[in-house]
C-alpha cells in the first residue's frame, strides 16, 4: 500500500512539473502536465507553441478529426483554453468533473446553442482564450463537405477578438473519440496567421474555412 501511494505521489509530482498553463490550481494543473506528456511521448507532438498573446482574449479554431484534438491544442498552449464542447460529451460519466474543472462550455446542439455563445462571449470579454472546432463535430477530409458554423466568426466580430486558425493532421485513430488519445500517432500541427475580425461574417467564415481545411499539411 505504501509503495502504491509513493508511486502515485511521484506520478502526480512529475505531471505537475510538466504543467505549463495555470488552470486555477494543482487539482487541474497536473492534468495539463499529463496531457503534455501523453502528446509528446505517444503522439510525437512537435512542441509547437500557439502564438497567443500573454494576456487578453483570443479564439483558437481548428479542424476536428478525433477525440485527441483538444489534448493537442492544450499541449500547444501556455494559457488555459475554454473549450466549447457538446453537452452530451460534457456530461459523460467520470469525465464530467474534468470538463467542469477545466472551464469547458457545454453546447446544447438541440436548439439552445446561443447560451453557449453568450458564455463564450463573457469569457472573451474577461480576457480568456476560447477554443472550438467550428465544423461542430468530427469531420475528416474524406467526408462530404460540411460548412463550418458561423458562431466562431460571430464571437470574433462581437468581441473584436482575433482567431488563431489551426490545422491538425497525422492522428492515427481519425474518426475515433475515446480511443484516439491512446493510439500512437505522429501528429502535425500547422498554425495560420491570426485572422482579424474586420470583415463581414461570410468573408471571415470563408477565410477561416480555407485555413483549417487547406493549410499545408506539414509540421511546424
Amino acid at each position: 500500500m505504501w509503495i502504491t501511494l509513493i508511486l502515485l505521489l511521484v506520478f502526480f509530482a512529475v505531471c505537475l512539473s510538466q504543467s505549463r498553463a495555470d488552470w486555477g490550481g494543482i487539482h487541474v494543473n497536473w492534468l495539463d502536465g499529463l496531457t503534455r506528456i501523453l502528446c509528446k511521448v505517444l503522439h510525437r507532438h512537435p512542441g509547437l507553441v500557439l502564438p497567443l498573446p500573454e494576456q487578453g482574449p483570443a479564439i483558437v479554431a481548428a479542424n476536428h478529426i478525433s477525440g485527441l484534438d483538444p489534448l493537442l491544442l492544450i499541449a500547444a498552449s501556455r494559457r488555459p483554453l475554454r473549450f466549447l464542447i457538446a453537452s452530451e460529451e460534457y456530461n459523460r460519466p467520470v469525465l464530467h468533473w474534468i470538463f467542469k474543472a477545466a472551464g469547458c462550455i457545454p453546447v446544447d446542439r438541440q436548439g439552445r446553442a446561443e447560451q453557449a455563445l453568450r458564455a463564450a462571449r463573457r469569457a472573451l470579454e474577461q480576457g480568456e482564450v476560447v477554443a472550438l472546432f467550428p465544423h461542430g463535430k468530427i469531420h475528416l477530409d474524406s467526408d462530404p463537405p460540411r460548412p463550418i458554423k458561423a458562431g466562431v466568426v460571430r464571437l470574433a466580430i462581437w468581441t473584436k477578438t482575433p482567431i488563431y486558425p489551426v490545422r491538425l493532421d497525422g492522428v492515427t485513430a481519425q474518426g475515433q473519440v475515446l480511443l484516439a488519445p491512446f493510439v500512437p500517432s505522429h501528429v502535425q500541427i500547422c498554425v495560420g496567421k491570426p485572422l482579424q475580425p474586420l470583415q463581414e461574417i461570410d468573408e471571415l467564415k470563408a477565410e477561416l474555412t480555407s485555413h483549417i481545411e487547406t493549410m499545408q499539411k506539414h509540421p511546424h
